[in-house]
C-alpha cells in the first residue's frame, strides 16, 4: 500500500472523527440548554447505557432477531422484485395487470399496511412482510427500467452474430441491469431497515429492537430510548456499507 493511499485513508478517519466530535458537542449543548433529562440525555449517559446493554443477552438476541426478520423481507423483495421485473418486461400484459397493485403499494402509508398486516398475519411476521413491501417496488422499478433501456444496438449485433440467449443475458443484459440493480438495492436497504423497525414498534414482537424502543418510551427511559435509536442507526449504516461493498465486488467480477 502506497504512502498516498495510507495518508488518504488516515485523512478520511480524521475527518470522520472531527465531524463526530462536532455533533457530539452539539448534542451536549442541546442537553445543557434543555436541562431536562426526561427530554434529552447527555452523550455520556447514553454511552453508559450502551455499556450496560452490550453485556445483556437480550440485547444481542433482539438485534439478531430484528436482523433476521428484516434480512428475510429484504432478500425476498430483491429476488421477487427482480423476477417480476423480468416477467413484466417480457410479457407487457403482466405489467398492465400488476402496475395498479404496485402503484397502490407505493402510495399507501407504511403505518396502514402495518395495521392491516396485524390482522392478517402473526406479529412476528409483520416486519418481514412490511420490509418486503418496501423493497419490492423499488427493485421492480429499477430492474424494469434497466432492461427496457438496454442498448438496442448491442442486441441487434448479438442477433446478427447469432449469439445464444444465455450469452446475450450474460454479456449484455446483466451489464446493463447491474448499475440500476445496485442503486435499487442500496436505496432499499435504508428504507427497509426503517420500515422494519417501525413495524416492530407497532407489532411489538418479543426479542426485537422495535419492542425495546417502544418499552423505553412507555417507561420514560430516555437514555434507553436514545441508546436503542443509536443501535438502529449504526446497524442501518453497517448494512448499507455491506450491501455497497458486496454489489461493488459483484460488478467488478462481472466486467
Amino acid at each position: 500500500m502506497s504512502d498516498k493511499t495510507t495518508n488518504g485513508k488516515l485523512k478520511k478517519v480524521l475527518v470522520f472523527l472531527a465531524v463526530l466530535l462536532f455533533w457530539t458537542g452539539v448534542w451536549q449543548g442541546v442537553f445543557m440548554l434543555v436541562g431536562k433529562e426526561i427530554l434529552v440525555v447527555s452523550p455520556a449517559q447514553v454511552a453508559g447505557k450502551m455499556l450496560v446493554l452490550v453485556r445483556e443477552s437480550y440485547f444481542w438476541q433482539s438485534i439478531g432477531m430484528t436482523f433476521l426478520r428484516i434480512s428475510t423481507g429484504y432478500i425476498s423483495g430483491v429476488l421477487l422484485g427482480t423476477l417480476c421485473a423480468v416477467l413484466t418486461v417480457a410479457v407487457p400484459f403482466l405489467k398492465t395487470l400488476l402496475y395498479p397493485l404496485i402503484s397502490l403499494v407505493k402510495a399507501t402509508p407504511v403505518a396502514s399496511f402495518i395495521i392491516l398486516a396485524l390482522v392478517w398475519i402473526k406479529k412476528d411476521g409483520v416486519p418481514v412482510f412490511i420490509t418486503f413491501l418496501i423493497v419490492f417496488p423499488i427493485i421492480w422499478a429499477n430492474v424494469s427500467e434497466a432492461v427496457v433501456n438496454t442498448d438496442k444496438g448491442l442486441l441487434e449485433m448479438a442477433k446478427a452474430f447469432s449469439l445464444s440467449r444465455l450469452s446475450i443475458v450474460k454479456n449484455i443484459y446483466i451489464h446493463s441491469v447491474l448499475p440500476y440493480f445496485a442503486a435499487g438495492c442500496t436505496t432499499a436497504i435504508g428504507l427497509a431497515w426503517k420500515a422494519g423497525v417501525a413495524a416492530e414498534v407497532i407489532a411489538m414482537p418479543r426479542s426485537s429492537v422495535g419492542y425495546n424502543l417502544y418499552r423505553s418510551k412507555i417507561n420514560i427511559e430516555t437514555a434507553d430510548l436514545f441508546a436503542w435509536t443509536i443501535v438502529v442507526i449504526v446497524l442501518s449504516v453497517i448494512l448499507e456499507r455491506f450491501i455497497v461493498f458486496l454489489l461493488g465486488k459483484i460488478k467488478r467480477e462481472a466486467k
